[in-house]
């Protein structure tokens, strides 16, 4: 079974773009909405928190799991891999780096993010580790979770702060924009808008489930054929569904777990 983390319900963009690749998997999605969002908080927390994401996500069965939060792959992947050596971990961060240096004509590459991804220098120190001359520009949104958390990305002020944020984006020409984050793409349609037609947007999504299928195909990795997929949240279920159903309504409903 493939487990599947994030904070919220940012991986649920993740998790929508695996199964459109691979279909016939069985799926087990943990979002931790009580405790969100992650990047205002220490890295002991998230890391504590993940761990406790983890462990419920191993002991239903998970053997492969996608953390699909960015703020978790920048700060804890570490801690995970020796916490659960058992475990194949596959993040977000590194299979979007590969797509977006293959996307870049000019090497100057954005990046945008919560505080913790940003200030981590996770994005640049992989970029510049396998392409050393790229450039990199990177700029925190950390009112951006909270808006989509609340489902309140649509409205005006939400616009209106993004654009502020991308100001200095749209100032580096960089030709390749990183949503450094999985709650981005619900906002990828106004940021696209705000950006141009210069500049390409980039998900982690695709990228994410090109390297789990890559895994598989290479018999890294084994997996359930069965198709069935379980949803977990640690907040409020009817509100998760209420956000689910609006953005994939062919999604299962969730069901309230709690972790520690």
């Amino acid at each position: 079974m493939i487990g599947i983390f994030d904070s919220g319900y940012g991986g649920l963009t993740v998790l929508k773009d695996i199964i459109q690749l691979l279909p016939n998997c069985s799926y087990l999605y943990l979002g931790d909405n009580a405790r969100a969002p992650y990047g205002p908080q220490s890295v002991e927390s998230i890391t504590r928190h993940t761990l406790q994401g983890t462990r419920f996500l191993v002991e239903n069965g998970a053997k492969t799991i996608v953390i699909a939060c960015n703020t978790v792959a920048s700060v804890a992947m570490d801690e995970l891999r020796i916490q659960f050596p058992e475990i194949t971990f596959i993040d977000v961060i590194t299979p979007t780096v590969n797509e977006a240096l293959r996307l870049s004509k000019k090497q100057h590459i954005a990046v945008i993010g919560t505080s913790t991804t940003i200030e981590s220098e996770s994005y640049p120190h992989i970029i510049q580790k396998t392409a050393p001359t790229a450039k990199v520009f990177t700029k925190a949104c950390p009112l951006l979770v909270p808006f989509i958390e609340e489902n309140w990305h649509h409205k005006p002020e939400a616009i209106s702060i993004t654009k502020k944020y991308l100001r200095y984006i749209k100032s580096t020409n960089s030709d390749v924009l990183i949503l450094g984050c999985t709650h981005y793409p619900f906002m990828k349609k106004d940021i696209k808008r705000i950006m141009g037609r210069k500049t390409a947007v980039l998900t982690s999504g695709e990228p994410t489930a090109q390297e789990l299928q890559a895994k598989i195909d290479a018999k890294e990795i084994t997996h359930l054929k069965t198709g069935d997929i379980r949803i977990f949240t640690t907040g409020n279920p009817v509100k998760f569904n209420k956000f689910s159903n609006q953005h994939f309504p062919e999604l299962p409903p969730a069901q309230k777990c709690t972790i520690n």
